[in-house]
């Protein structure tokens, strides 16, 4: 899917939502729409005209990575803005609400103000991220390549395990193993969450020292030409107890009916509920406070959502997203599995090939 069909699709959902213009500034649908990877920048599109508007630092960038459009050079005003709106005549324009800071519309509305014709601004909801939710060919190679660099560094911070070894010592060997295997960048900050740490989904690696029988959950992703991968993996050093091996074959049959039941056609709400029914059947339905899944691509979490409050989100063939059931139990730690899939011919194919073993010998 070339960038040019891309900014088609953007243009007729513009055309749909009766905008003469549409002004993008998060940075993941900045990359989406026009292939520029920089940190700074802003997109103009009309039915006409497909403008990238950034500074000196980024120009020559911007001119190699998003060839389909003019690239401006701008400074600190915003002259380039009332310019191209002036061009264009564009009188209602779309922006991203979600993206878009408070100071900076207000900027933009200053900028704009009494000039003829009268100028909107419309909110444009999630209409970009949706574009996103069905990942093409090229994507769906790069986000390979992102899984299989976490898929390496995660067994690798398996294998590291060993007692006495701290949290924070873990995650510098997953991060070292992901930078060695050609990660740009971590696509969010790594979890090595030890023993009752476990209890806390997003726990931040301490220097706790792993013990024998502390359950590690590692939660990891690695960035790769600016797509992102997720995987978890939660290991037992030396033998599992029988609270471990219970939570832990909940967790996994859960996650494995769910990948086996997803569907294209199925809501997100189904597909969580498919994983959901099984740990609240074993009797931990108030430890799985988070939803199933989420979808990744440019960013972390993207279209489609998978979870309980997934009613109208409709699962189709190209989606990439999560399938990620925990457990959590104060006091005594945790247990979450988590695989990226791709919906292919109706179905979901396991993305993420990183072993499920969780026993660590000692």
């Amino acid at each position: 899917m070339s960038v040019q069909f891309r900014i088609d699709r953007l243009r007729a959902k513009m055309a749909e939502e009766g905008l003469d213009a549409f002004l993008v500034t998060s940075p993941e649908n900045r990359h989406y729409l026009s292939g520029f990877r920089g940190t700074a920048g802003w997109l103009w599109v009309t039915q006409n005209d497909a403008l990238l508007a950034t500074d000196f630092r980024y120009t020559e960038q911007a001119g190699l990575q998003a060839p389909d459009y003019r690239v401006v050079r701008v400074g600190m005003g915003l002259d380039w803005l009332v310019e191209a709106t002036s061009e264009s005549g564009a009188a209602r324009i779309g922006f991203e609400q979600e993206g878009m800071t408070v100071g900076f519309y207000n900027a933009v509305r200053a900028a704009l103000k009494g000039k003829r014709p009268k100028r909107e601004l419309a909110p444009t909801g999630s209409m970009a991220e949706e574009l996103r939710a069905v990942k093409d060919p090229d994507e769906l190679r790069l986000l390979e390549e992102a899984i299989r660099i976490a898929d390496v560094a995660v067994e690798t911070a398996g294998a590291a395990l060993r007692p006495g070894i701290t949290e924070r010592e873990v995650a510098w060997e997953l991060e070292k193993a992901m930078r060695e295997n050609g990660a740009d960048a971590l696509s969010f900050d790594t979890i090595v969450a030890s023993g009752p740490n476990g209890a806390k989904p997003h726990h931040k690696p301490t220097d706790r020292r792993i013990e024998p029988g502390d359950g590690v959950t590692i939660d990891a992703g690695a960035l790769y030409q600016g797509y992102c991968s997720d995987i978890t993996r939660t290991f037992v050093l030396g033998e599992p107890d029988a609270k471990f091996r219970e939570v832990y074959g909940t967790v996994l049959a859960a996650q494995e009916a769910a990948e086996e039941a997803a569907r294209a056609g199925m809501t997100g709400q189904e597909v969580d509920g498919v994983a959901r029914a099984i740990i609240e059947d074993a009797g931990y339905g108030d430890a799985f406070g988070h939803s199933l899944g989420h979808g990744i691509g440019v960013a972390v979490h993207e279209f489609p959502r998978v979870g309980p409050n997934s009613a109208a989100q409709i699962i189709e063939d190209g989606m990439v997203f999560s399938v990620e059931p925990g457990v959590y139990l104060t006091g005594w730690g945790g247990v979450r599995i988590e695989d990226l899939v791709v919906m292919e011919n109706g179905r979901a194919r396991v993305l993420t090939a990183a072993h499920k073993r969780s026993v660590v010998e000692v």
